[in-house]
């Protein structure tokens, strides 16, 4: 478990890809440069190295005062290279991002994740997650072709 450095790139996009189906490269230099590069102190991205190579990663921050919630621990990025899940990778991640949440005073974490991604929302509750008092909610404001949700 370590801080994550720019040479791990493109084992992280391509085991996001490997799990997601796409490639996003850019997407994942915008997130080392902030949580790689730039994170210290209350920003995280972590890799979990297993053979030389990088196997799994998380990312996440301490948020304050959003949605009137003291210091919190975000996590919105965890993912394991499928060979290797059920080893206690995802595992030593989150306990790895808790640890440092907890150096700086944070006493909560939070996450979010799609409904329909029953091995993530599994993976969590074996961590001990639960619904919390925040309610995410969702408006469609555009749509692919450019017009707006419910004028056709």
């Amino acid at each position: 478990m370590r801080p994550a450095r720019a040479a791990d790139l493109p084992e992280v996009i391509g085991l996001d890809a490997t799990v997601t189906g796409l490639h996003k490269a850019d997407y994942w230099q915008r997130v080392y440069r902030r949580y790689g590069v730039a994170g210290q102190g209350v920003r995280h991205f972590l890799v979990a190295e297993y053979g030389g190579r990088v196997v799994g990663f998380i990312i996440g921050e301490v948020r304050d005062w959003e949605f009137g919630s003291p210091p919190c621990g975000w996590v919105f990025a965890i993912d394991v290279e499928p060979r290797v899940r059920q080893k206690g990778v995802g595992t030593l991640l989150l306990g790895a991002i808790r640890e440092r949440f907890e150096r700086v005073g944070v006493r909560k974490l939070r996450t979010m994740l799609a409904n329909d991604n029953p091995l993530i929302l599994s993976f969590f509750r074996s961590q001990g997650l639960r619904a919390g008092r925040l309610i995410p909610l969702e408006l469609e404001i555009g749509t692919a072709d450019g017009t707006e949700a419910g004028a056709r």
